[in-house]
């Protein structure tokens, strides 16, 4: 989701404006999406940032109406904002939503009005209402929408004092609109006005309605107001807008094949996983196919792992509740964690994560400084606790493993295991098929752990290697966790959507907070530097990325069947079977199909399963013995012919180099 509109001053050194007198008027220099234009004064700014797209402005940090030009303070420093622009476009969609919201009360009066953001695709509306929104209000409040944006009616911004305000959306029965006055601080706050429908609102809006040039509602839910499942559950509908419909279109389309890749859909249609309610929301069994992915996964973790010089745990499920309490996940995180159980008269805790255990096998032995680093890696189940309005097939669950691992090494070492830890990162995600991210560097959050000190010493180790490995990063204000600074680096899959997957955290509190030593060159008990890492961050949230990311046409070595030896009648089935049996025998995942059908129905089903290869047995094959066997493509190309043995190298080659 965007962030909120105060934290856009990060985007103004993409353009700015200065006034200065010339000849008795005034000379505006305006940039533009990157580009420099001159005004003869605040009149012909406004005109030349209309006819260049721009709809709104940022003037010292702060964004504004188009129509503050007419009065910026000489010096200041603005933006124009475009629809090209992240921020541009939270205010066209944000504008959108206010549209929305008029559409809706002109076609049920009776409609109260709670938040209505732009979000990061486009944006959505949560209204209380007597009856769930069908499709077919969708449809009308859409064709509504579009008249009113035809209308071309301006936006008008007005400044009231917060009592005025709760005078005014009290007295028209909007209720949640006084809940978020009454939370509110300032003194004064702003309306907007367009067309006799008022919204509470900071602010800014495109100048007009007939602006938006493109609106698709998309889809209704429930929500609870304010995210609290103890309060109404309120109708949010979602939508997004564009600058033209073309790119609305593209848009549309990219949805379209979003929906035939969604994990949930494949992971049933492959066979790969479930989530059965009797077991519980939010926890997955993985189906043979799912699990020999996994397998796969795993096995390619582990031996990387070993590479790199990690040593292997194993830890419990859970762990006594004391044990949380001394980490400080049961002050900081305890939102996450379930509800402790008592056993023998001691209460435990299921753990949440793995580090504590991992921080109780360092201290089983005296370590010295030649020791160090010392590598701990785990693939450890945790469970944490969601709501289940949020739970979401593999990306959102309660129980899941995550590839941990915990270094703990002296402090002249942190550097250089940052470096190797992203190296290792990238090796890791461009095996799988991920080769671009965004990544970046979060910060001290407002609830934290430690001395300043101490996070400046980890923040600044963090952004070193980042620099040194010309890494481009942006930086993630307060996003840290409570214990130190991170890098969270976010892949790239095929359709251009960032996931959250691999993270690095520094941490100096919990080696305090565990008395965790080693014996330096001088003999003195010192306290190492624990870095806590993920790559994948969990399998299953990685497992459903890969899913969409390849549509579940897994490369050859991460499929779950590699090839499938079909027959093309009864009397080949001796033979196919020994080709699949000398297959199975090399390593290479090989399934039969010798059910009494045509060969074009076999090869239709092997399609659909998503089967790199197909071996096809017929009479030739059995005549030759296997001196001529032919590699049949999921897309239908046929390679060959191949000796068996010629066929199996060539397998087993392609599986080696992850490709």
């Amino acid at each position: 989701m965007l962030k909120p509109y105060n934290i856009l001053v990060i985007f103004l050194f993409r353009t700015c404006l200065k006034q200065v007198p010339i000849n008795g008027g005034i000379e505006i220099r305006l940039l533009i999406d990157d580009k420099e234009f001159q005004a003869a004064g605040p009149a012909e700014a406004e005109k030349l940032l209309k006819q260049k797209g721009a709809f709104a402005i940022i003037v010292n940090g702060e964004p504004k109406d188009l129509s503050f030009i007419q009065s910026v303070p000489a010096d200041s420093t603005v933006q124009g904002l475009t629809f090209e622009s992240k921020e541009g476009k939270a205010i066209y969609r944000h504008s959108t939503a206010h549209i929305l919201a008029h559409a809706v009360k002109e076609l049920f009066p009776d409609a109260k009005f709670a938040i209505g953001p732009a979000i990061e695709e486009g944006f959505y509306y949560d209204f209380d209402v007597h009856q769930p929104f069908t499709p077919e209000n969708l449809e009308a409040i859409e064709k509504r929408m579009l008249e009113l944006i035809k209308k071309n009616t301006p936006f008008k911004r007005k400044e009231m004092s917060r009592a005025e305000a709760l005078e005014t959306f009290f007295r028209l029965g909007e209720t949640y609109k006084v809940e978020l006055l009454e939370s509110m601080q300032d003194e004064t706050v702003s309306t907007y006005e367009e067309g006799g429908f008022t919204d509470l609102c900071r602010g800014p809006h495109v100048p007009a309605t007939g602006a938006i040039k493109a609106v698709k509602l998309l889809s209704v839910a429930g929500a609870y107001w304010r995210g609290d499942e103890k309060r109404k559950m309120l109708q949010r509908i979602y939508g997004t807008a564009f600058a033209s419909g073309k790119d609305l279109k593209k848009y549309l389309e990219l949805l379209e094949e979003i929906k035939k890749r969604d994990h949930r859909r494949l992971g049933r249609e492959l066979d790969l996983f479930s989530i059965n309610e009797e077991i519980g929301a939010g926890l997955i069994l993985w189906h043979p196919n799912g699990a020999i992915i996994r397998k796969t996964i795993e096995d390619f973790w582990r031996d990387e792992h070993m590479k790199a010089d990690y040593k292997l745990l194993y830890s419990p499920h859970m762990a006594r509740l004391d044990l949380w309490k001394k980490s400080g996940h049961w002050d900081f995180y305890r939102e996450n964690m379930y509800s402790p159980m008592e056993v023998e008269g001691m209460e435990y805790e299921i753990k949440p994560m793995n580090c504590p255990f991992h921080i109780a096998v360092y201290k089983t032995g005296l370590k010295s400084y030649r020791e160090l680093p010392i590598r701990y890696a785990e693939l450890g189940t945790v469970y944490r606790f969601e709501r289940s309005g949020v739970l979401h097939g593999l990306m959102r669950v309660r129980g899941f493993t995550q590839d941990d691992a915990h270094i703990f090494a002296r402090e002249d070492q942190i550097g250089e295991e940052i470096k190797k830890i992203l190296d290792f990162t990238l090796f890791i995600l461009n095996t799988f098929g991920f080769e671009n991210y965004d990544i970046y560097l979060s910060t001290k959050p407002e609830k934290y752990v430690g001395t300043e000190e101490n996070w400046k010493i980890s923040t600044d180790a963090l952004k070193a290697a980042l620099d040194y490995k010309g890494l481009k990063y942006e930086i993630d204000p307060g996003e840290g966790v409570f214990y130190g600074p991170k890098i969270d680096i976010k892949v790239k899959d095929s359709l251009g959507r960032a996931w959250q997957c691999s993270t690095i955290q520094v941490d100096f509190n919990n080696p305090e907070r565990f008395d965790v030593t080693y014996r330096g060159d001088d003999g003195k008990e010192r306290q190492p530097i624990m870095i806590h890492r993920a790559l994948m961050g969990s399998l299953e949230r990685f497992f459903g990325i890969l899913i969409e990311h390849y549509a579940g046409s897994f490369p050859l070595w991460l499929s779950p069947v590699q090839v499938d030896v079909l027959t093309i009648a009864e009397r080949h089935i001796d033979f196919a079977r020994e080709v699949a049996c000398a297959l199975r025998q090399e390593g290479v995942r090989a399934e039969e199909n010798f059910e009494n059908e045509k060969i074009g129905y076999k090869i239709r089903q092997s399609a659909m399963r998503k089967v790199p290869y197909s071996v096809i047995i017929g009479d030739k094959e059995v005549e030759d013995g296997g001196a001529a066997l032919s590699l049949r493509k999921k897309s239908g190309e046929a390679i060959g012919p191949f000796t068996l043995s010629a066929l199996i190298d060539l397998l087993k080659q392609e599986i080696k180099i992850r490709r």
